[in-house]
């Protein structure tokens, strides 16, 4: 079983959108909200080196944001 994380903030609609991707493929996943945690966010930083959300960890390998998660999705690779 895939181990994921979401870097996400609120009011954020890639946010959601990668949420309800996970979500639509029946996948768990660990949202770390930033909005109101700045130590979240810049441990966010330093694991990515990006500052906009989401960002998406599976295994914790970091993949991306919503485009790269969604072209995962497209290739076959969240089944």
């Amino acid at each position: 079983m895939k181990q994921i994380a979401v870097y996400s903030s609120n009011n954020c609609a890639w946010c959601v959108r990668a949420k309800a991707l996970l979500e639509s493929k029946g996948l768990e996943y660990e949202e770390i909200d930033i909005s109101q945690n700045s130590e979240r966010a810049l441990e966010m930083v330093e694991r990515t080196g990006r500052r906009t959300v989401p960002q998406v960890f599976i295994n914790n390998q970091a993949i991306g944001g919503f485009d790269e998660l969604s072209a995962m999705n497209r290739a076959g690779k969240l089944d």
